[in-house]
């Protein structure tokens, strides 16, 4: 599984020397080695780099084309807008969209929200 998810470093580098996105790489590859139908994440894009987010972005298109499920807790909606086929989005814990990501995108509270009033899908 690290092979997998392009893991950047050595199968014996400990993983207090791993930066964020290689211990995310490192908790993918965990979580898919029990061959998953469904994989819940929580906030994978926290902290990544731009370059680091279009990575794992394949990464995840990758996983998703092999016929895993993904669930995604995630506040960067660039990720989510170009990931997701459905989205629910949340608000103080009120769901305040569900759908579509464009019909979602588009969404006035959403976009508030989340986006910008200026956001242009």
């Amino acid at each position: 599984m690290l092979d997998y998810v392009d893991f950047p470093r050595p199968i014996t580098t400990i993983a207090s020397q791993l930066n964020a996105a290689q211990l995310k790489r490192l908790d993918l590859a965990r979580a898919l080695a029990s061959r998953p139908k469904l994989l819940l994440l929580d906030e994978l894009a926290a902290g990544l780099t731009p370059g680091e987010l279009a990575s794992m972005a394949a990464l995840l298109r990758r996983i998703r084309g092999d016929g895993v499920t993904i669930l995604m807790v995630e506040h960067v909606m660039r990720l989510i807008l170009q990931l997701c086929d459905r989205l629910s989005v949340l608000q103080y814990g009120q769901m305040i969209a569900h759908g579509d990501a464009a019909s979602v995108a588009s969404d006035e509270r959403v976009r508030e929200a989340y986006l910008g009033k200026d956001y242009i899908l």
